[in-house]
This record gives structure tokens, sequence and C-alpha cells, in this order.
């Protein structure tokens, strides 16, 4: 019998490092001339970097300095990562599931070496089968491409998604599998319903405890 898949999204679901990512953006916009206001960039955080320029200041803005305002985030969200934490009960939730028997896979879309330091500040290396990066991945969410890698590196089945955006969620359905989701990414609950998730939970602690009730405890 194969083995239950657990897809889990790093950046705002499992480290606490969504805002960090809306400053880096700004800052790389304005580095560029261009100043979005600050909740705009925060609303299109969990939208792959190839398609969050255009989706926040226009195609003529991508198409102009697109790949620059990329690198530019790259370098200042370095600049900020030493201040990204584990989220309570994130490494928990990793351990949980790994003993209920789940294949755990992150799914995201960073270099490498910035999962690797995800995976090392959750002390999650033994217990996790494996994770994507961007390297795995043409089209980021919400298009379903990292969603479908990571099932790809799966050997189980019957995957079910953790989240903290409507674009993980969007990403996921479009894989045809569920979306538990938590409000860490400063999405409200109502967003992520309509947006499809089968749970909403306000953190990773309570969704510990109500897993036995999400798909996840199946």
């Amino acid at each position: 019998m194969s083995r239950p898949v657990a897809i889990l999204d790093v950046d705002g679901t499992l480290v606490d490092s969504n805002y960090q990512h809306a400053l880096a953006w700004f800052r790389a916009f304005r580095e560029h001339g261009v100043t979005p206001p600050i909740w705009r960039v925060h609303r299109h955080i969990g939208m792959g970097g190839d398609q969050l320029v255009a989706a926040v200041a226009g195609d003529e803005v991508e198409e102009a300095h697109g790949e620059s305002i990329r690198e530019a985030e790259k370098r200042l969200y370095g600049e900020l990562v030493g201040e990204v934490c584990a989220f309570e009960g994130a490494s928990d939730l990793i351990a949980r599931l790994a003993d209920r028997g789940h294949e755990v896979v992150l799914a995201s879309s960073a270099k490498e070496d910035e999962v690797e330091r995800y995976v090392e500040l959750l002390g999650a290396g033994e217990q996790i089968s494996s994770f994507t990066t961007s390297d795995d991945v043409e089209r980021t969410k919400p298009e379903p491409d990292l969603i479908a890698a990571a099932i790809a590196r799966a050997e189980g089945s019957d995957a079910v998604m953790v989240g903290d955006s409507t674009w993980d969620i969007e990403a996921a359905a479009r894989t045809g599998i569920p979306t538990v989701a938590e409000l860490t990414g400063g999405f409200s609950a109502a967003e992520l319903t309509e947006a499809g998730a089968v749970a909403v939970f306000e953190s990773l602690p309570e969704l510990l405890g109500e897993i036995g009730s999400t798909p996840l405890g199946d």
C-alpha cells in the first residue's frame, strides 16, 4: 500500500518569512524607480517571482525591468533572511506527519541553498522525503508546476497540501489535490475558504490539535 503524501509549502507556512519577502520586493521595485504600495506587494507574496512583477506593477515594468527586479529581490532578501524564524509547531507538524506514515515533501521555488537553510532551521532533515527548488519548475504559483514537481518526487499517493496563501490553494487545485490552510500568510479565513481550502486554522499548533479532522488525519 502506498503512503499518503503531505506537501508542505515553506515560506509563510513553516517559516515566518512573508514580511521579509514583501520588504525585499518593495525595495527591489524602488531601486528601479517603481513604488507600489507595500500592501499590494504583500498581497502577492506566495505568487512566484516570475509572475509577481507583472501582477504588482504591470506588464511594462515586467518587460523593462522584470529580471533585474527579481535579481535585486534575491539580494535584498538575503540581507533579511537571518531574521527568518520557524513558526511554532512547524517542526512538530513535520514530525507528526512522518510518525503517521506520511511522505513529507517540502514544496518551494527558492534556490537550493535557501531551501537547505530552511530544512536546517526546521531540524527536519531526517523526516522529510524530499524538497523542490527553483530548478524544478518553469512557472511558479499559481501555476501548478511546483505542486506537480512535489508529487512527482513522492512515491505515495493521495496527496494533501498545507499552505498559507490563495496561490497555494489554486496551484494545488490545478493538480487535483486539497489544501489545508493557515492564517500565517496574512490572508483571511474567508479568502482562503473562498479559494477552496478544505480547512483553515489560525496557526500550526491549532492545526496539530485538530489534525484528525482534516485530510491529513486519514
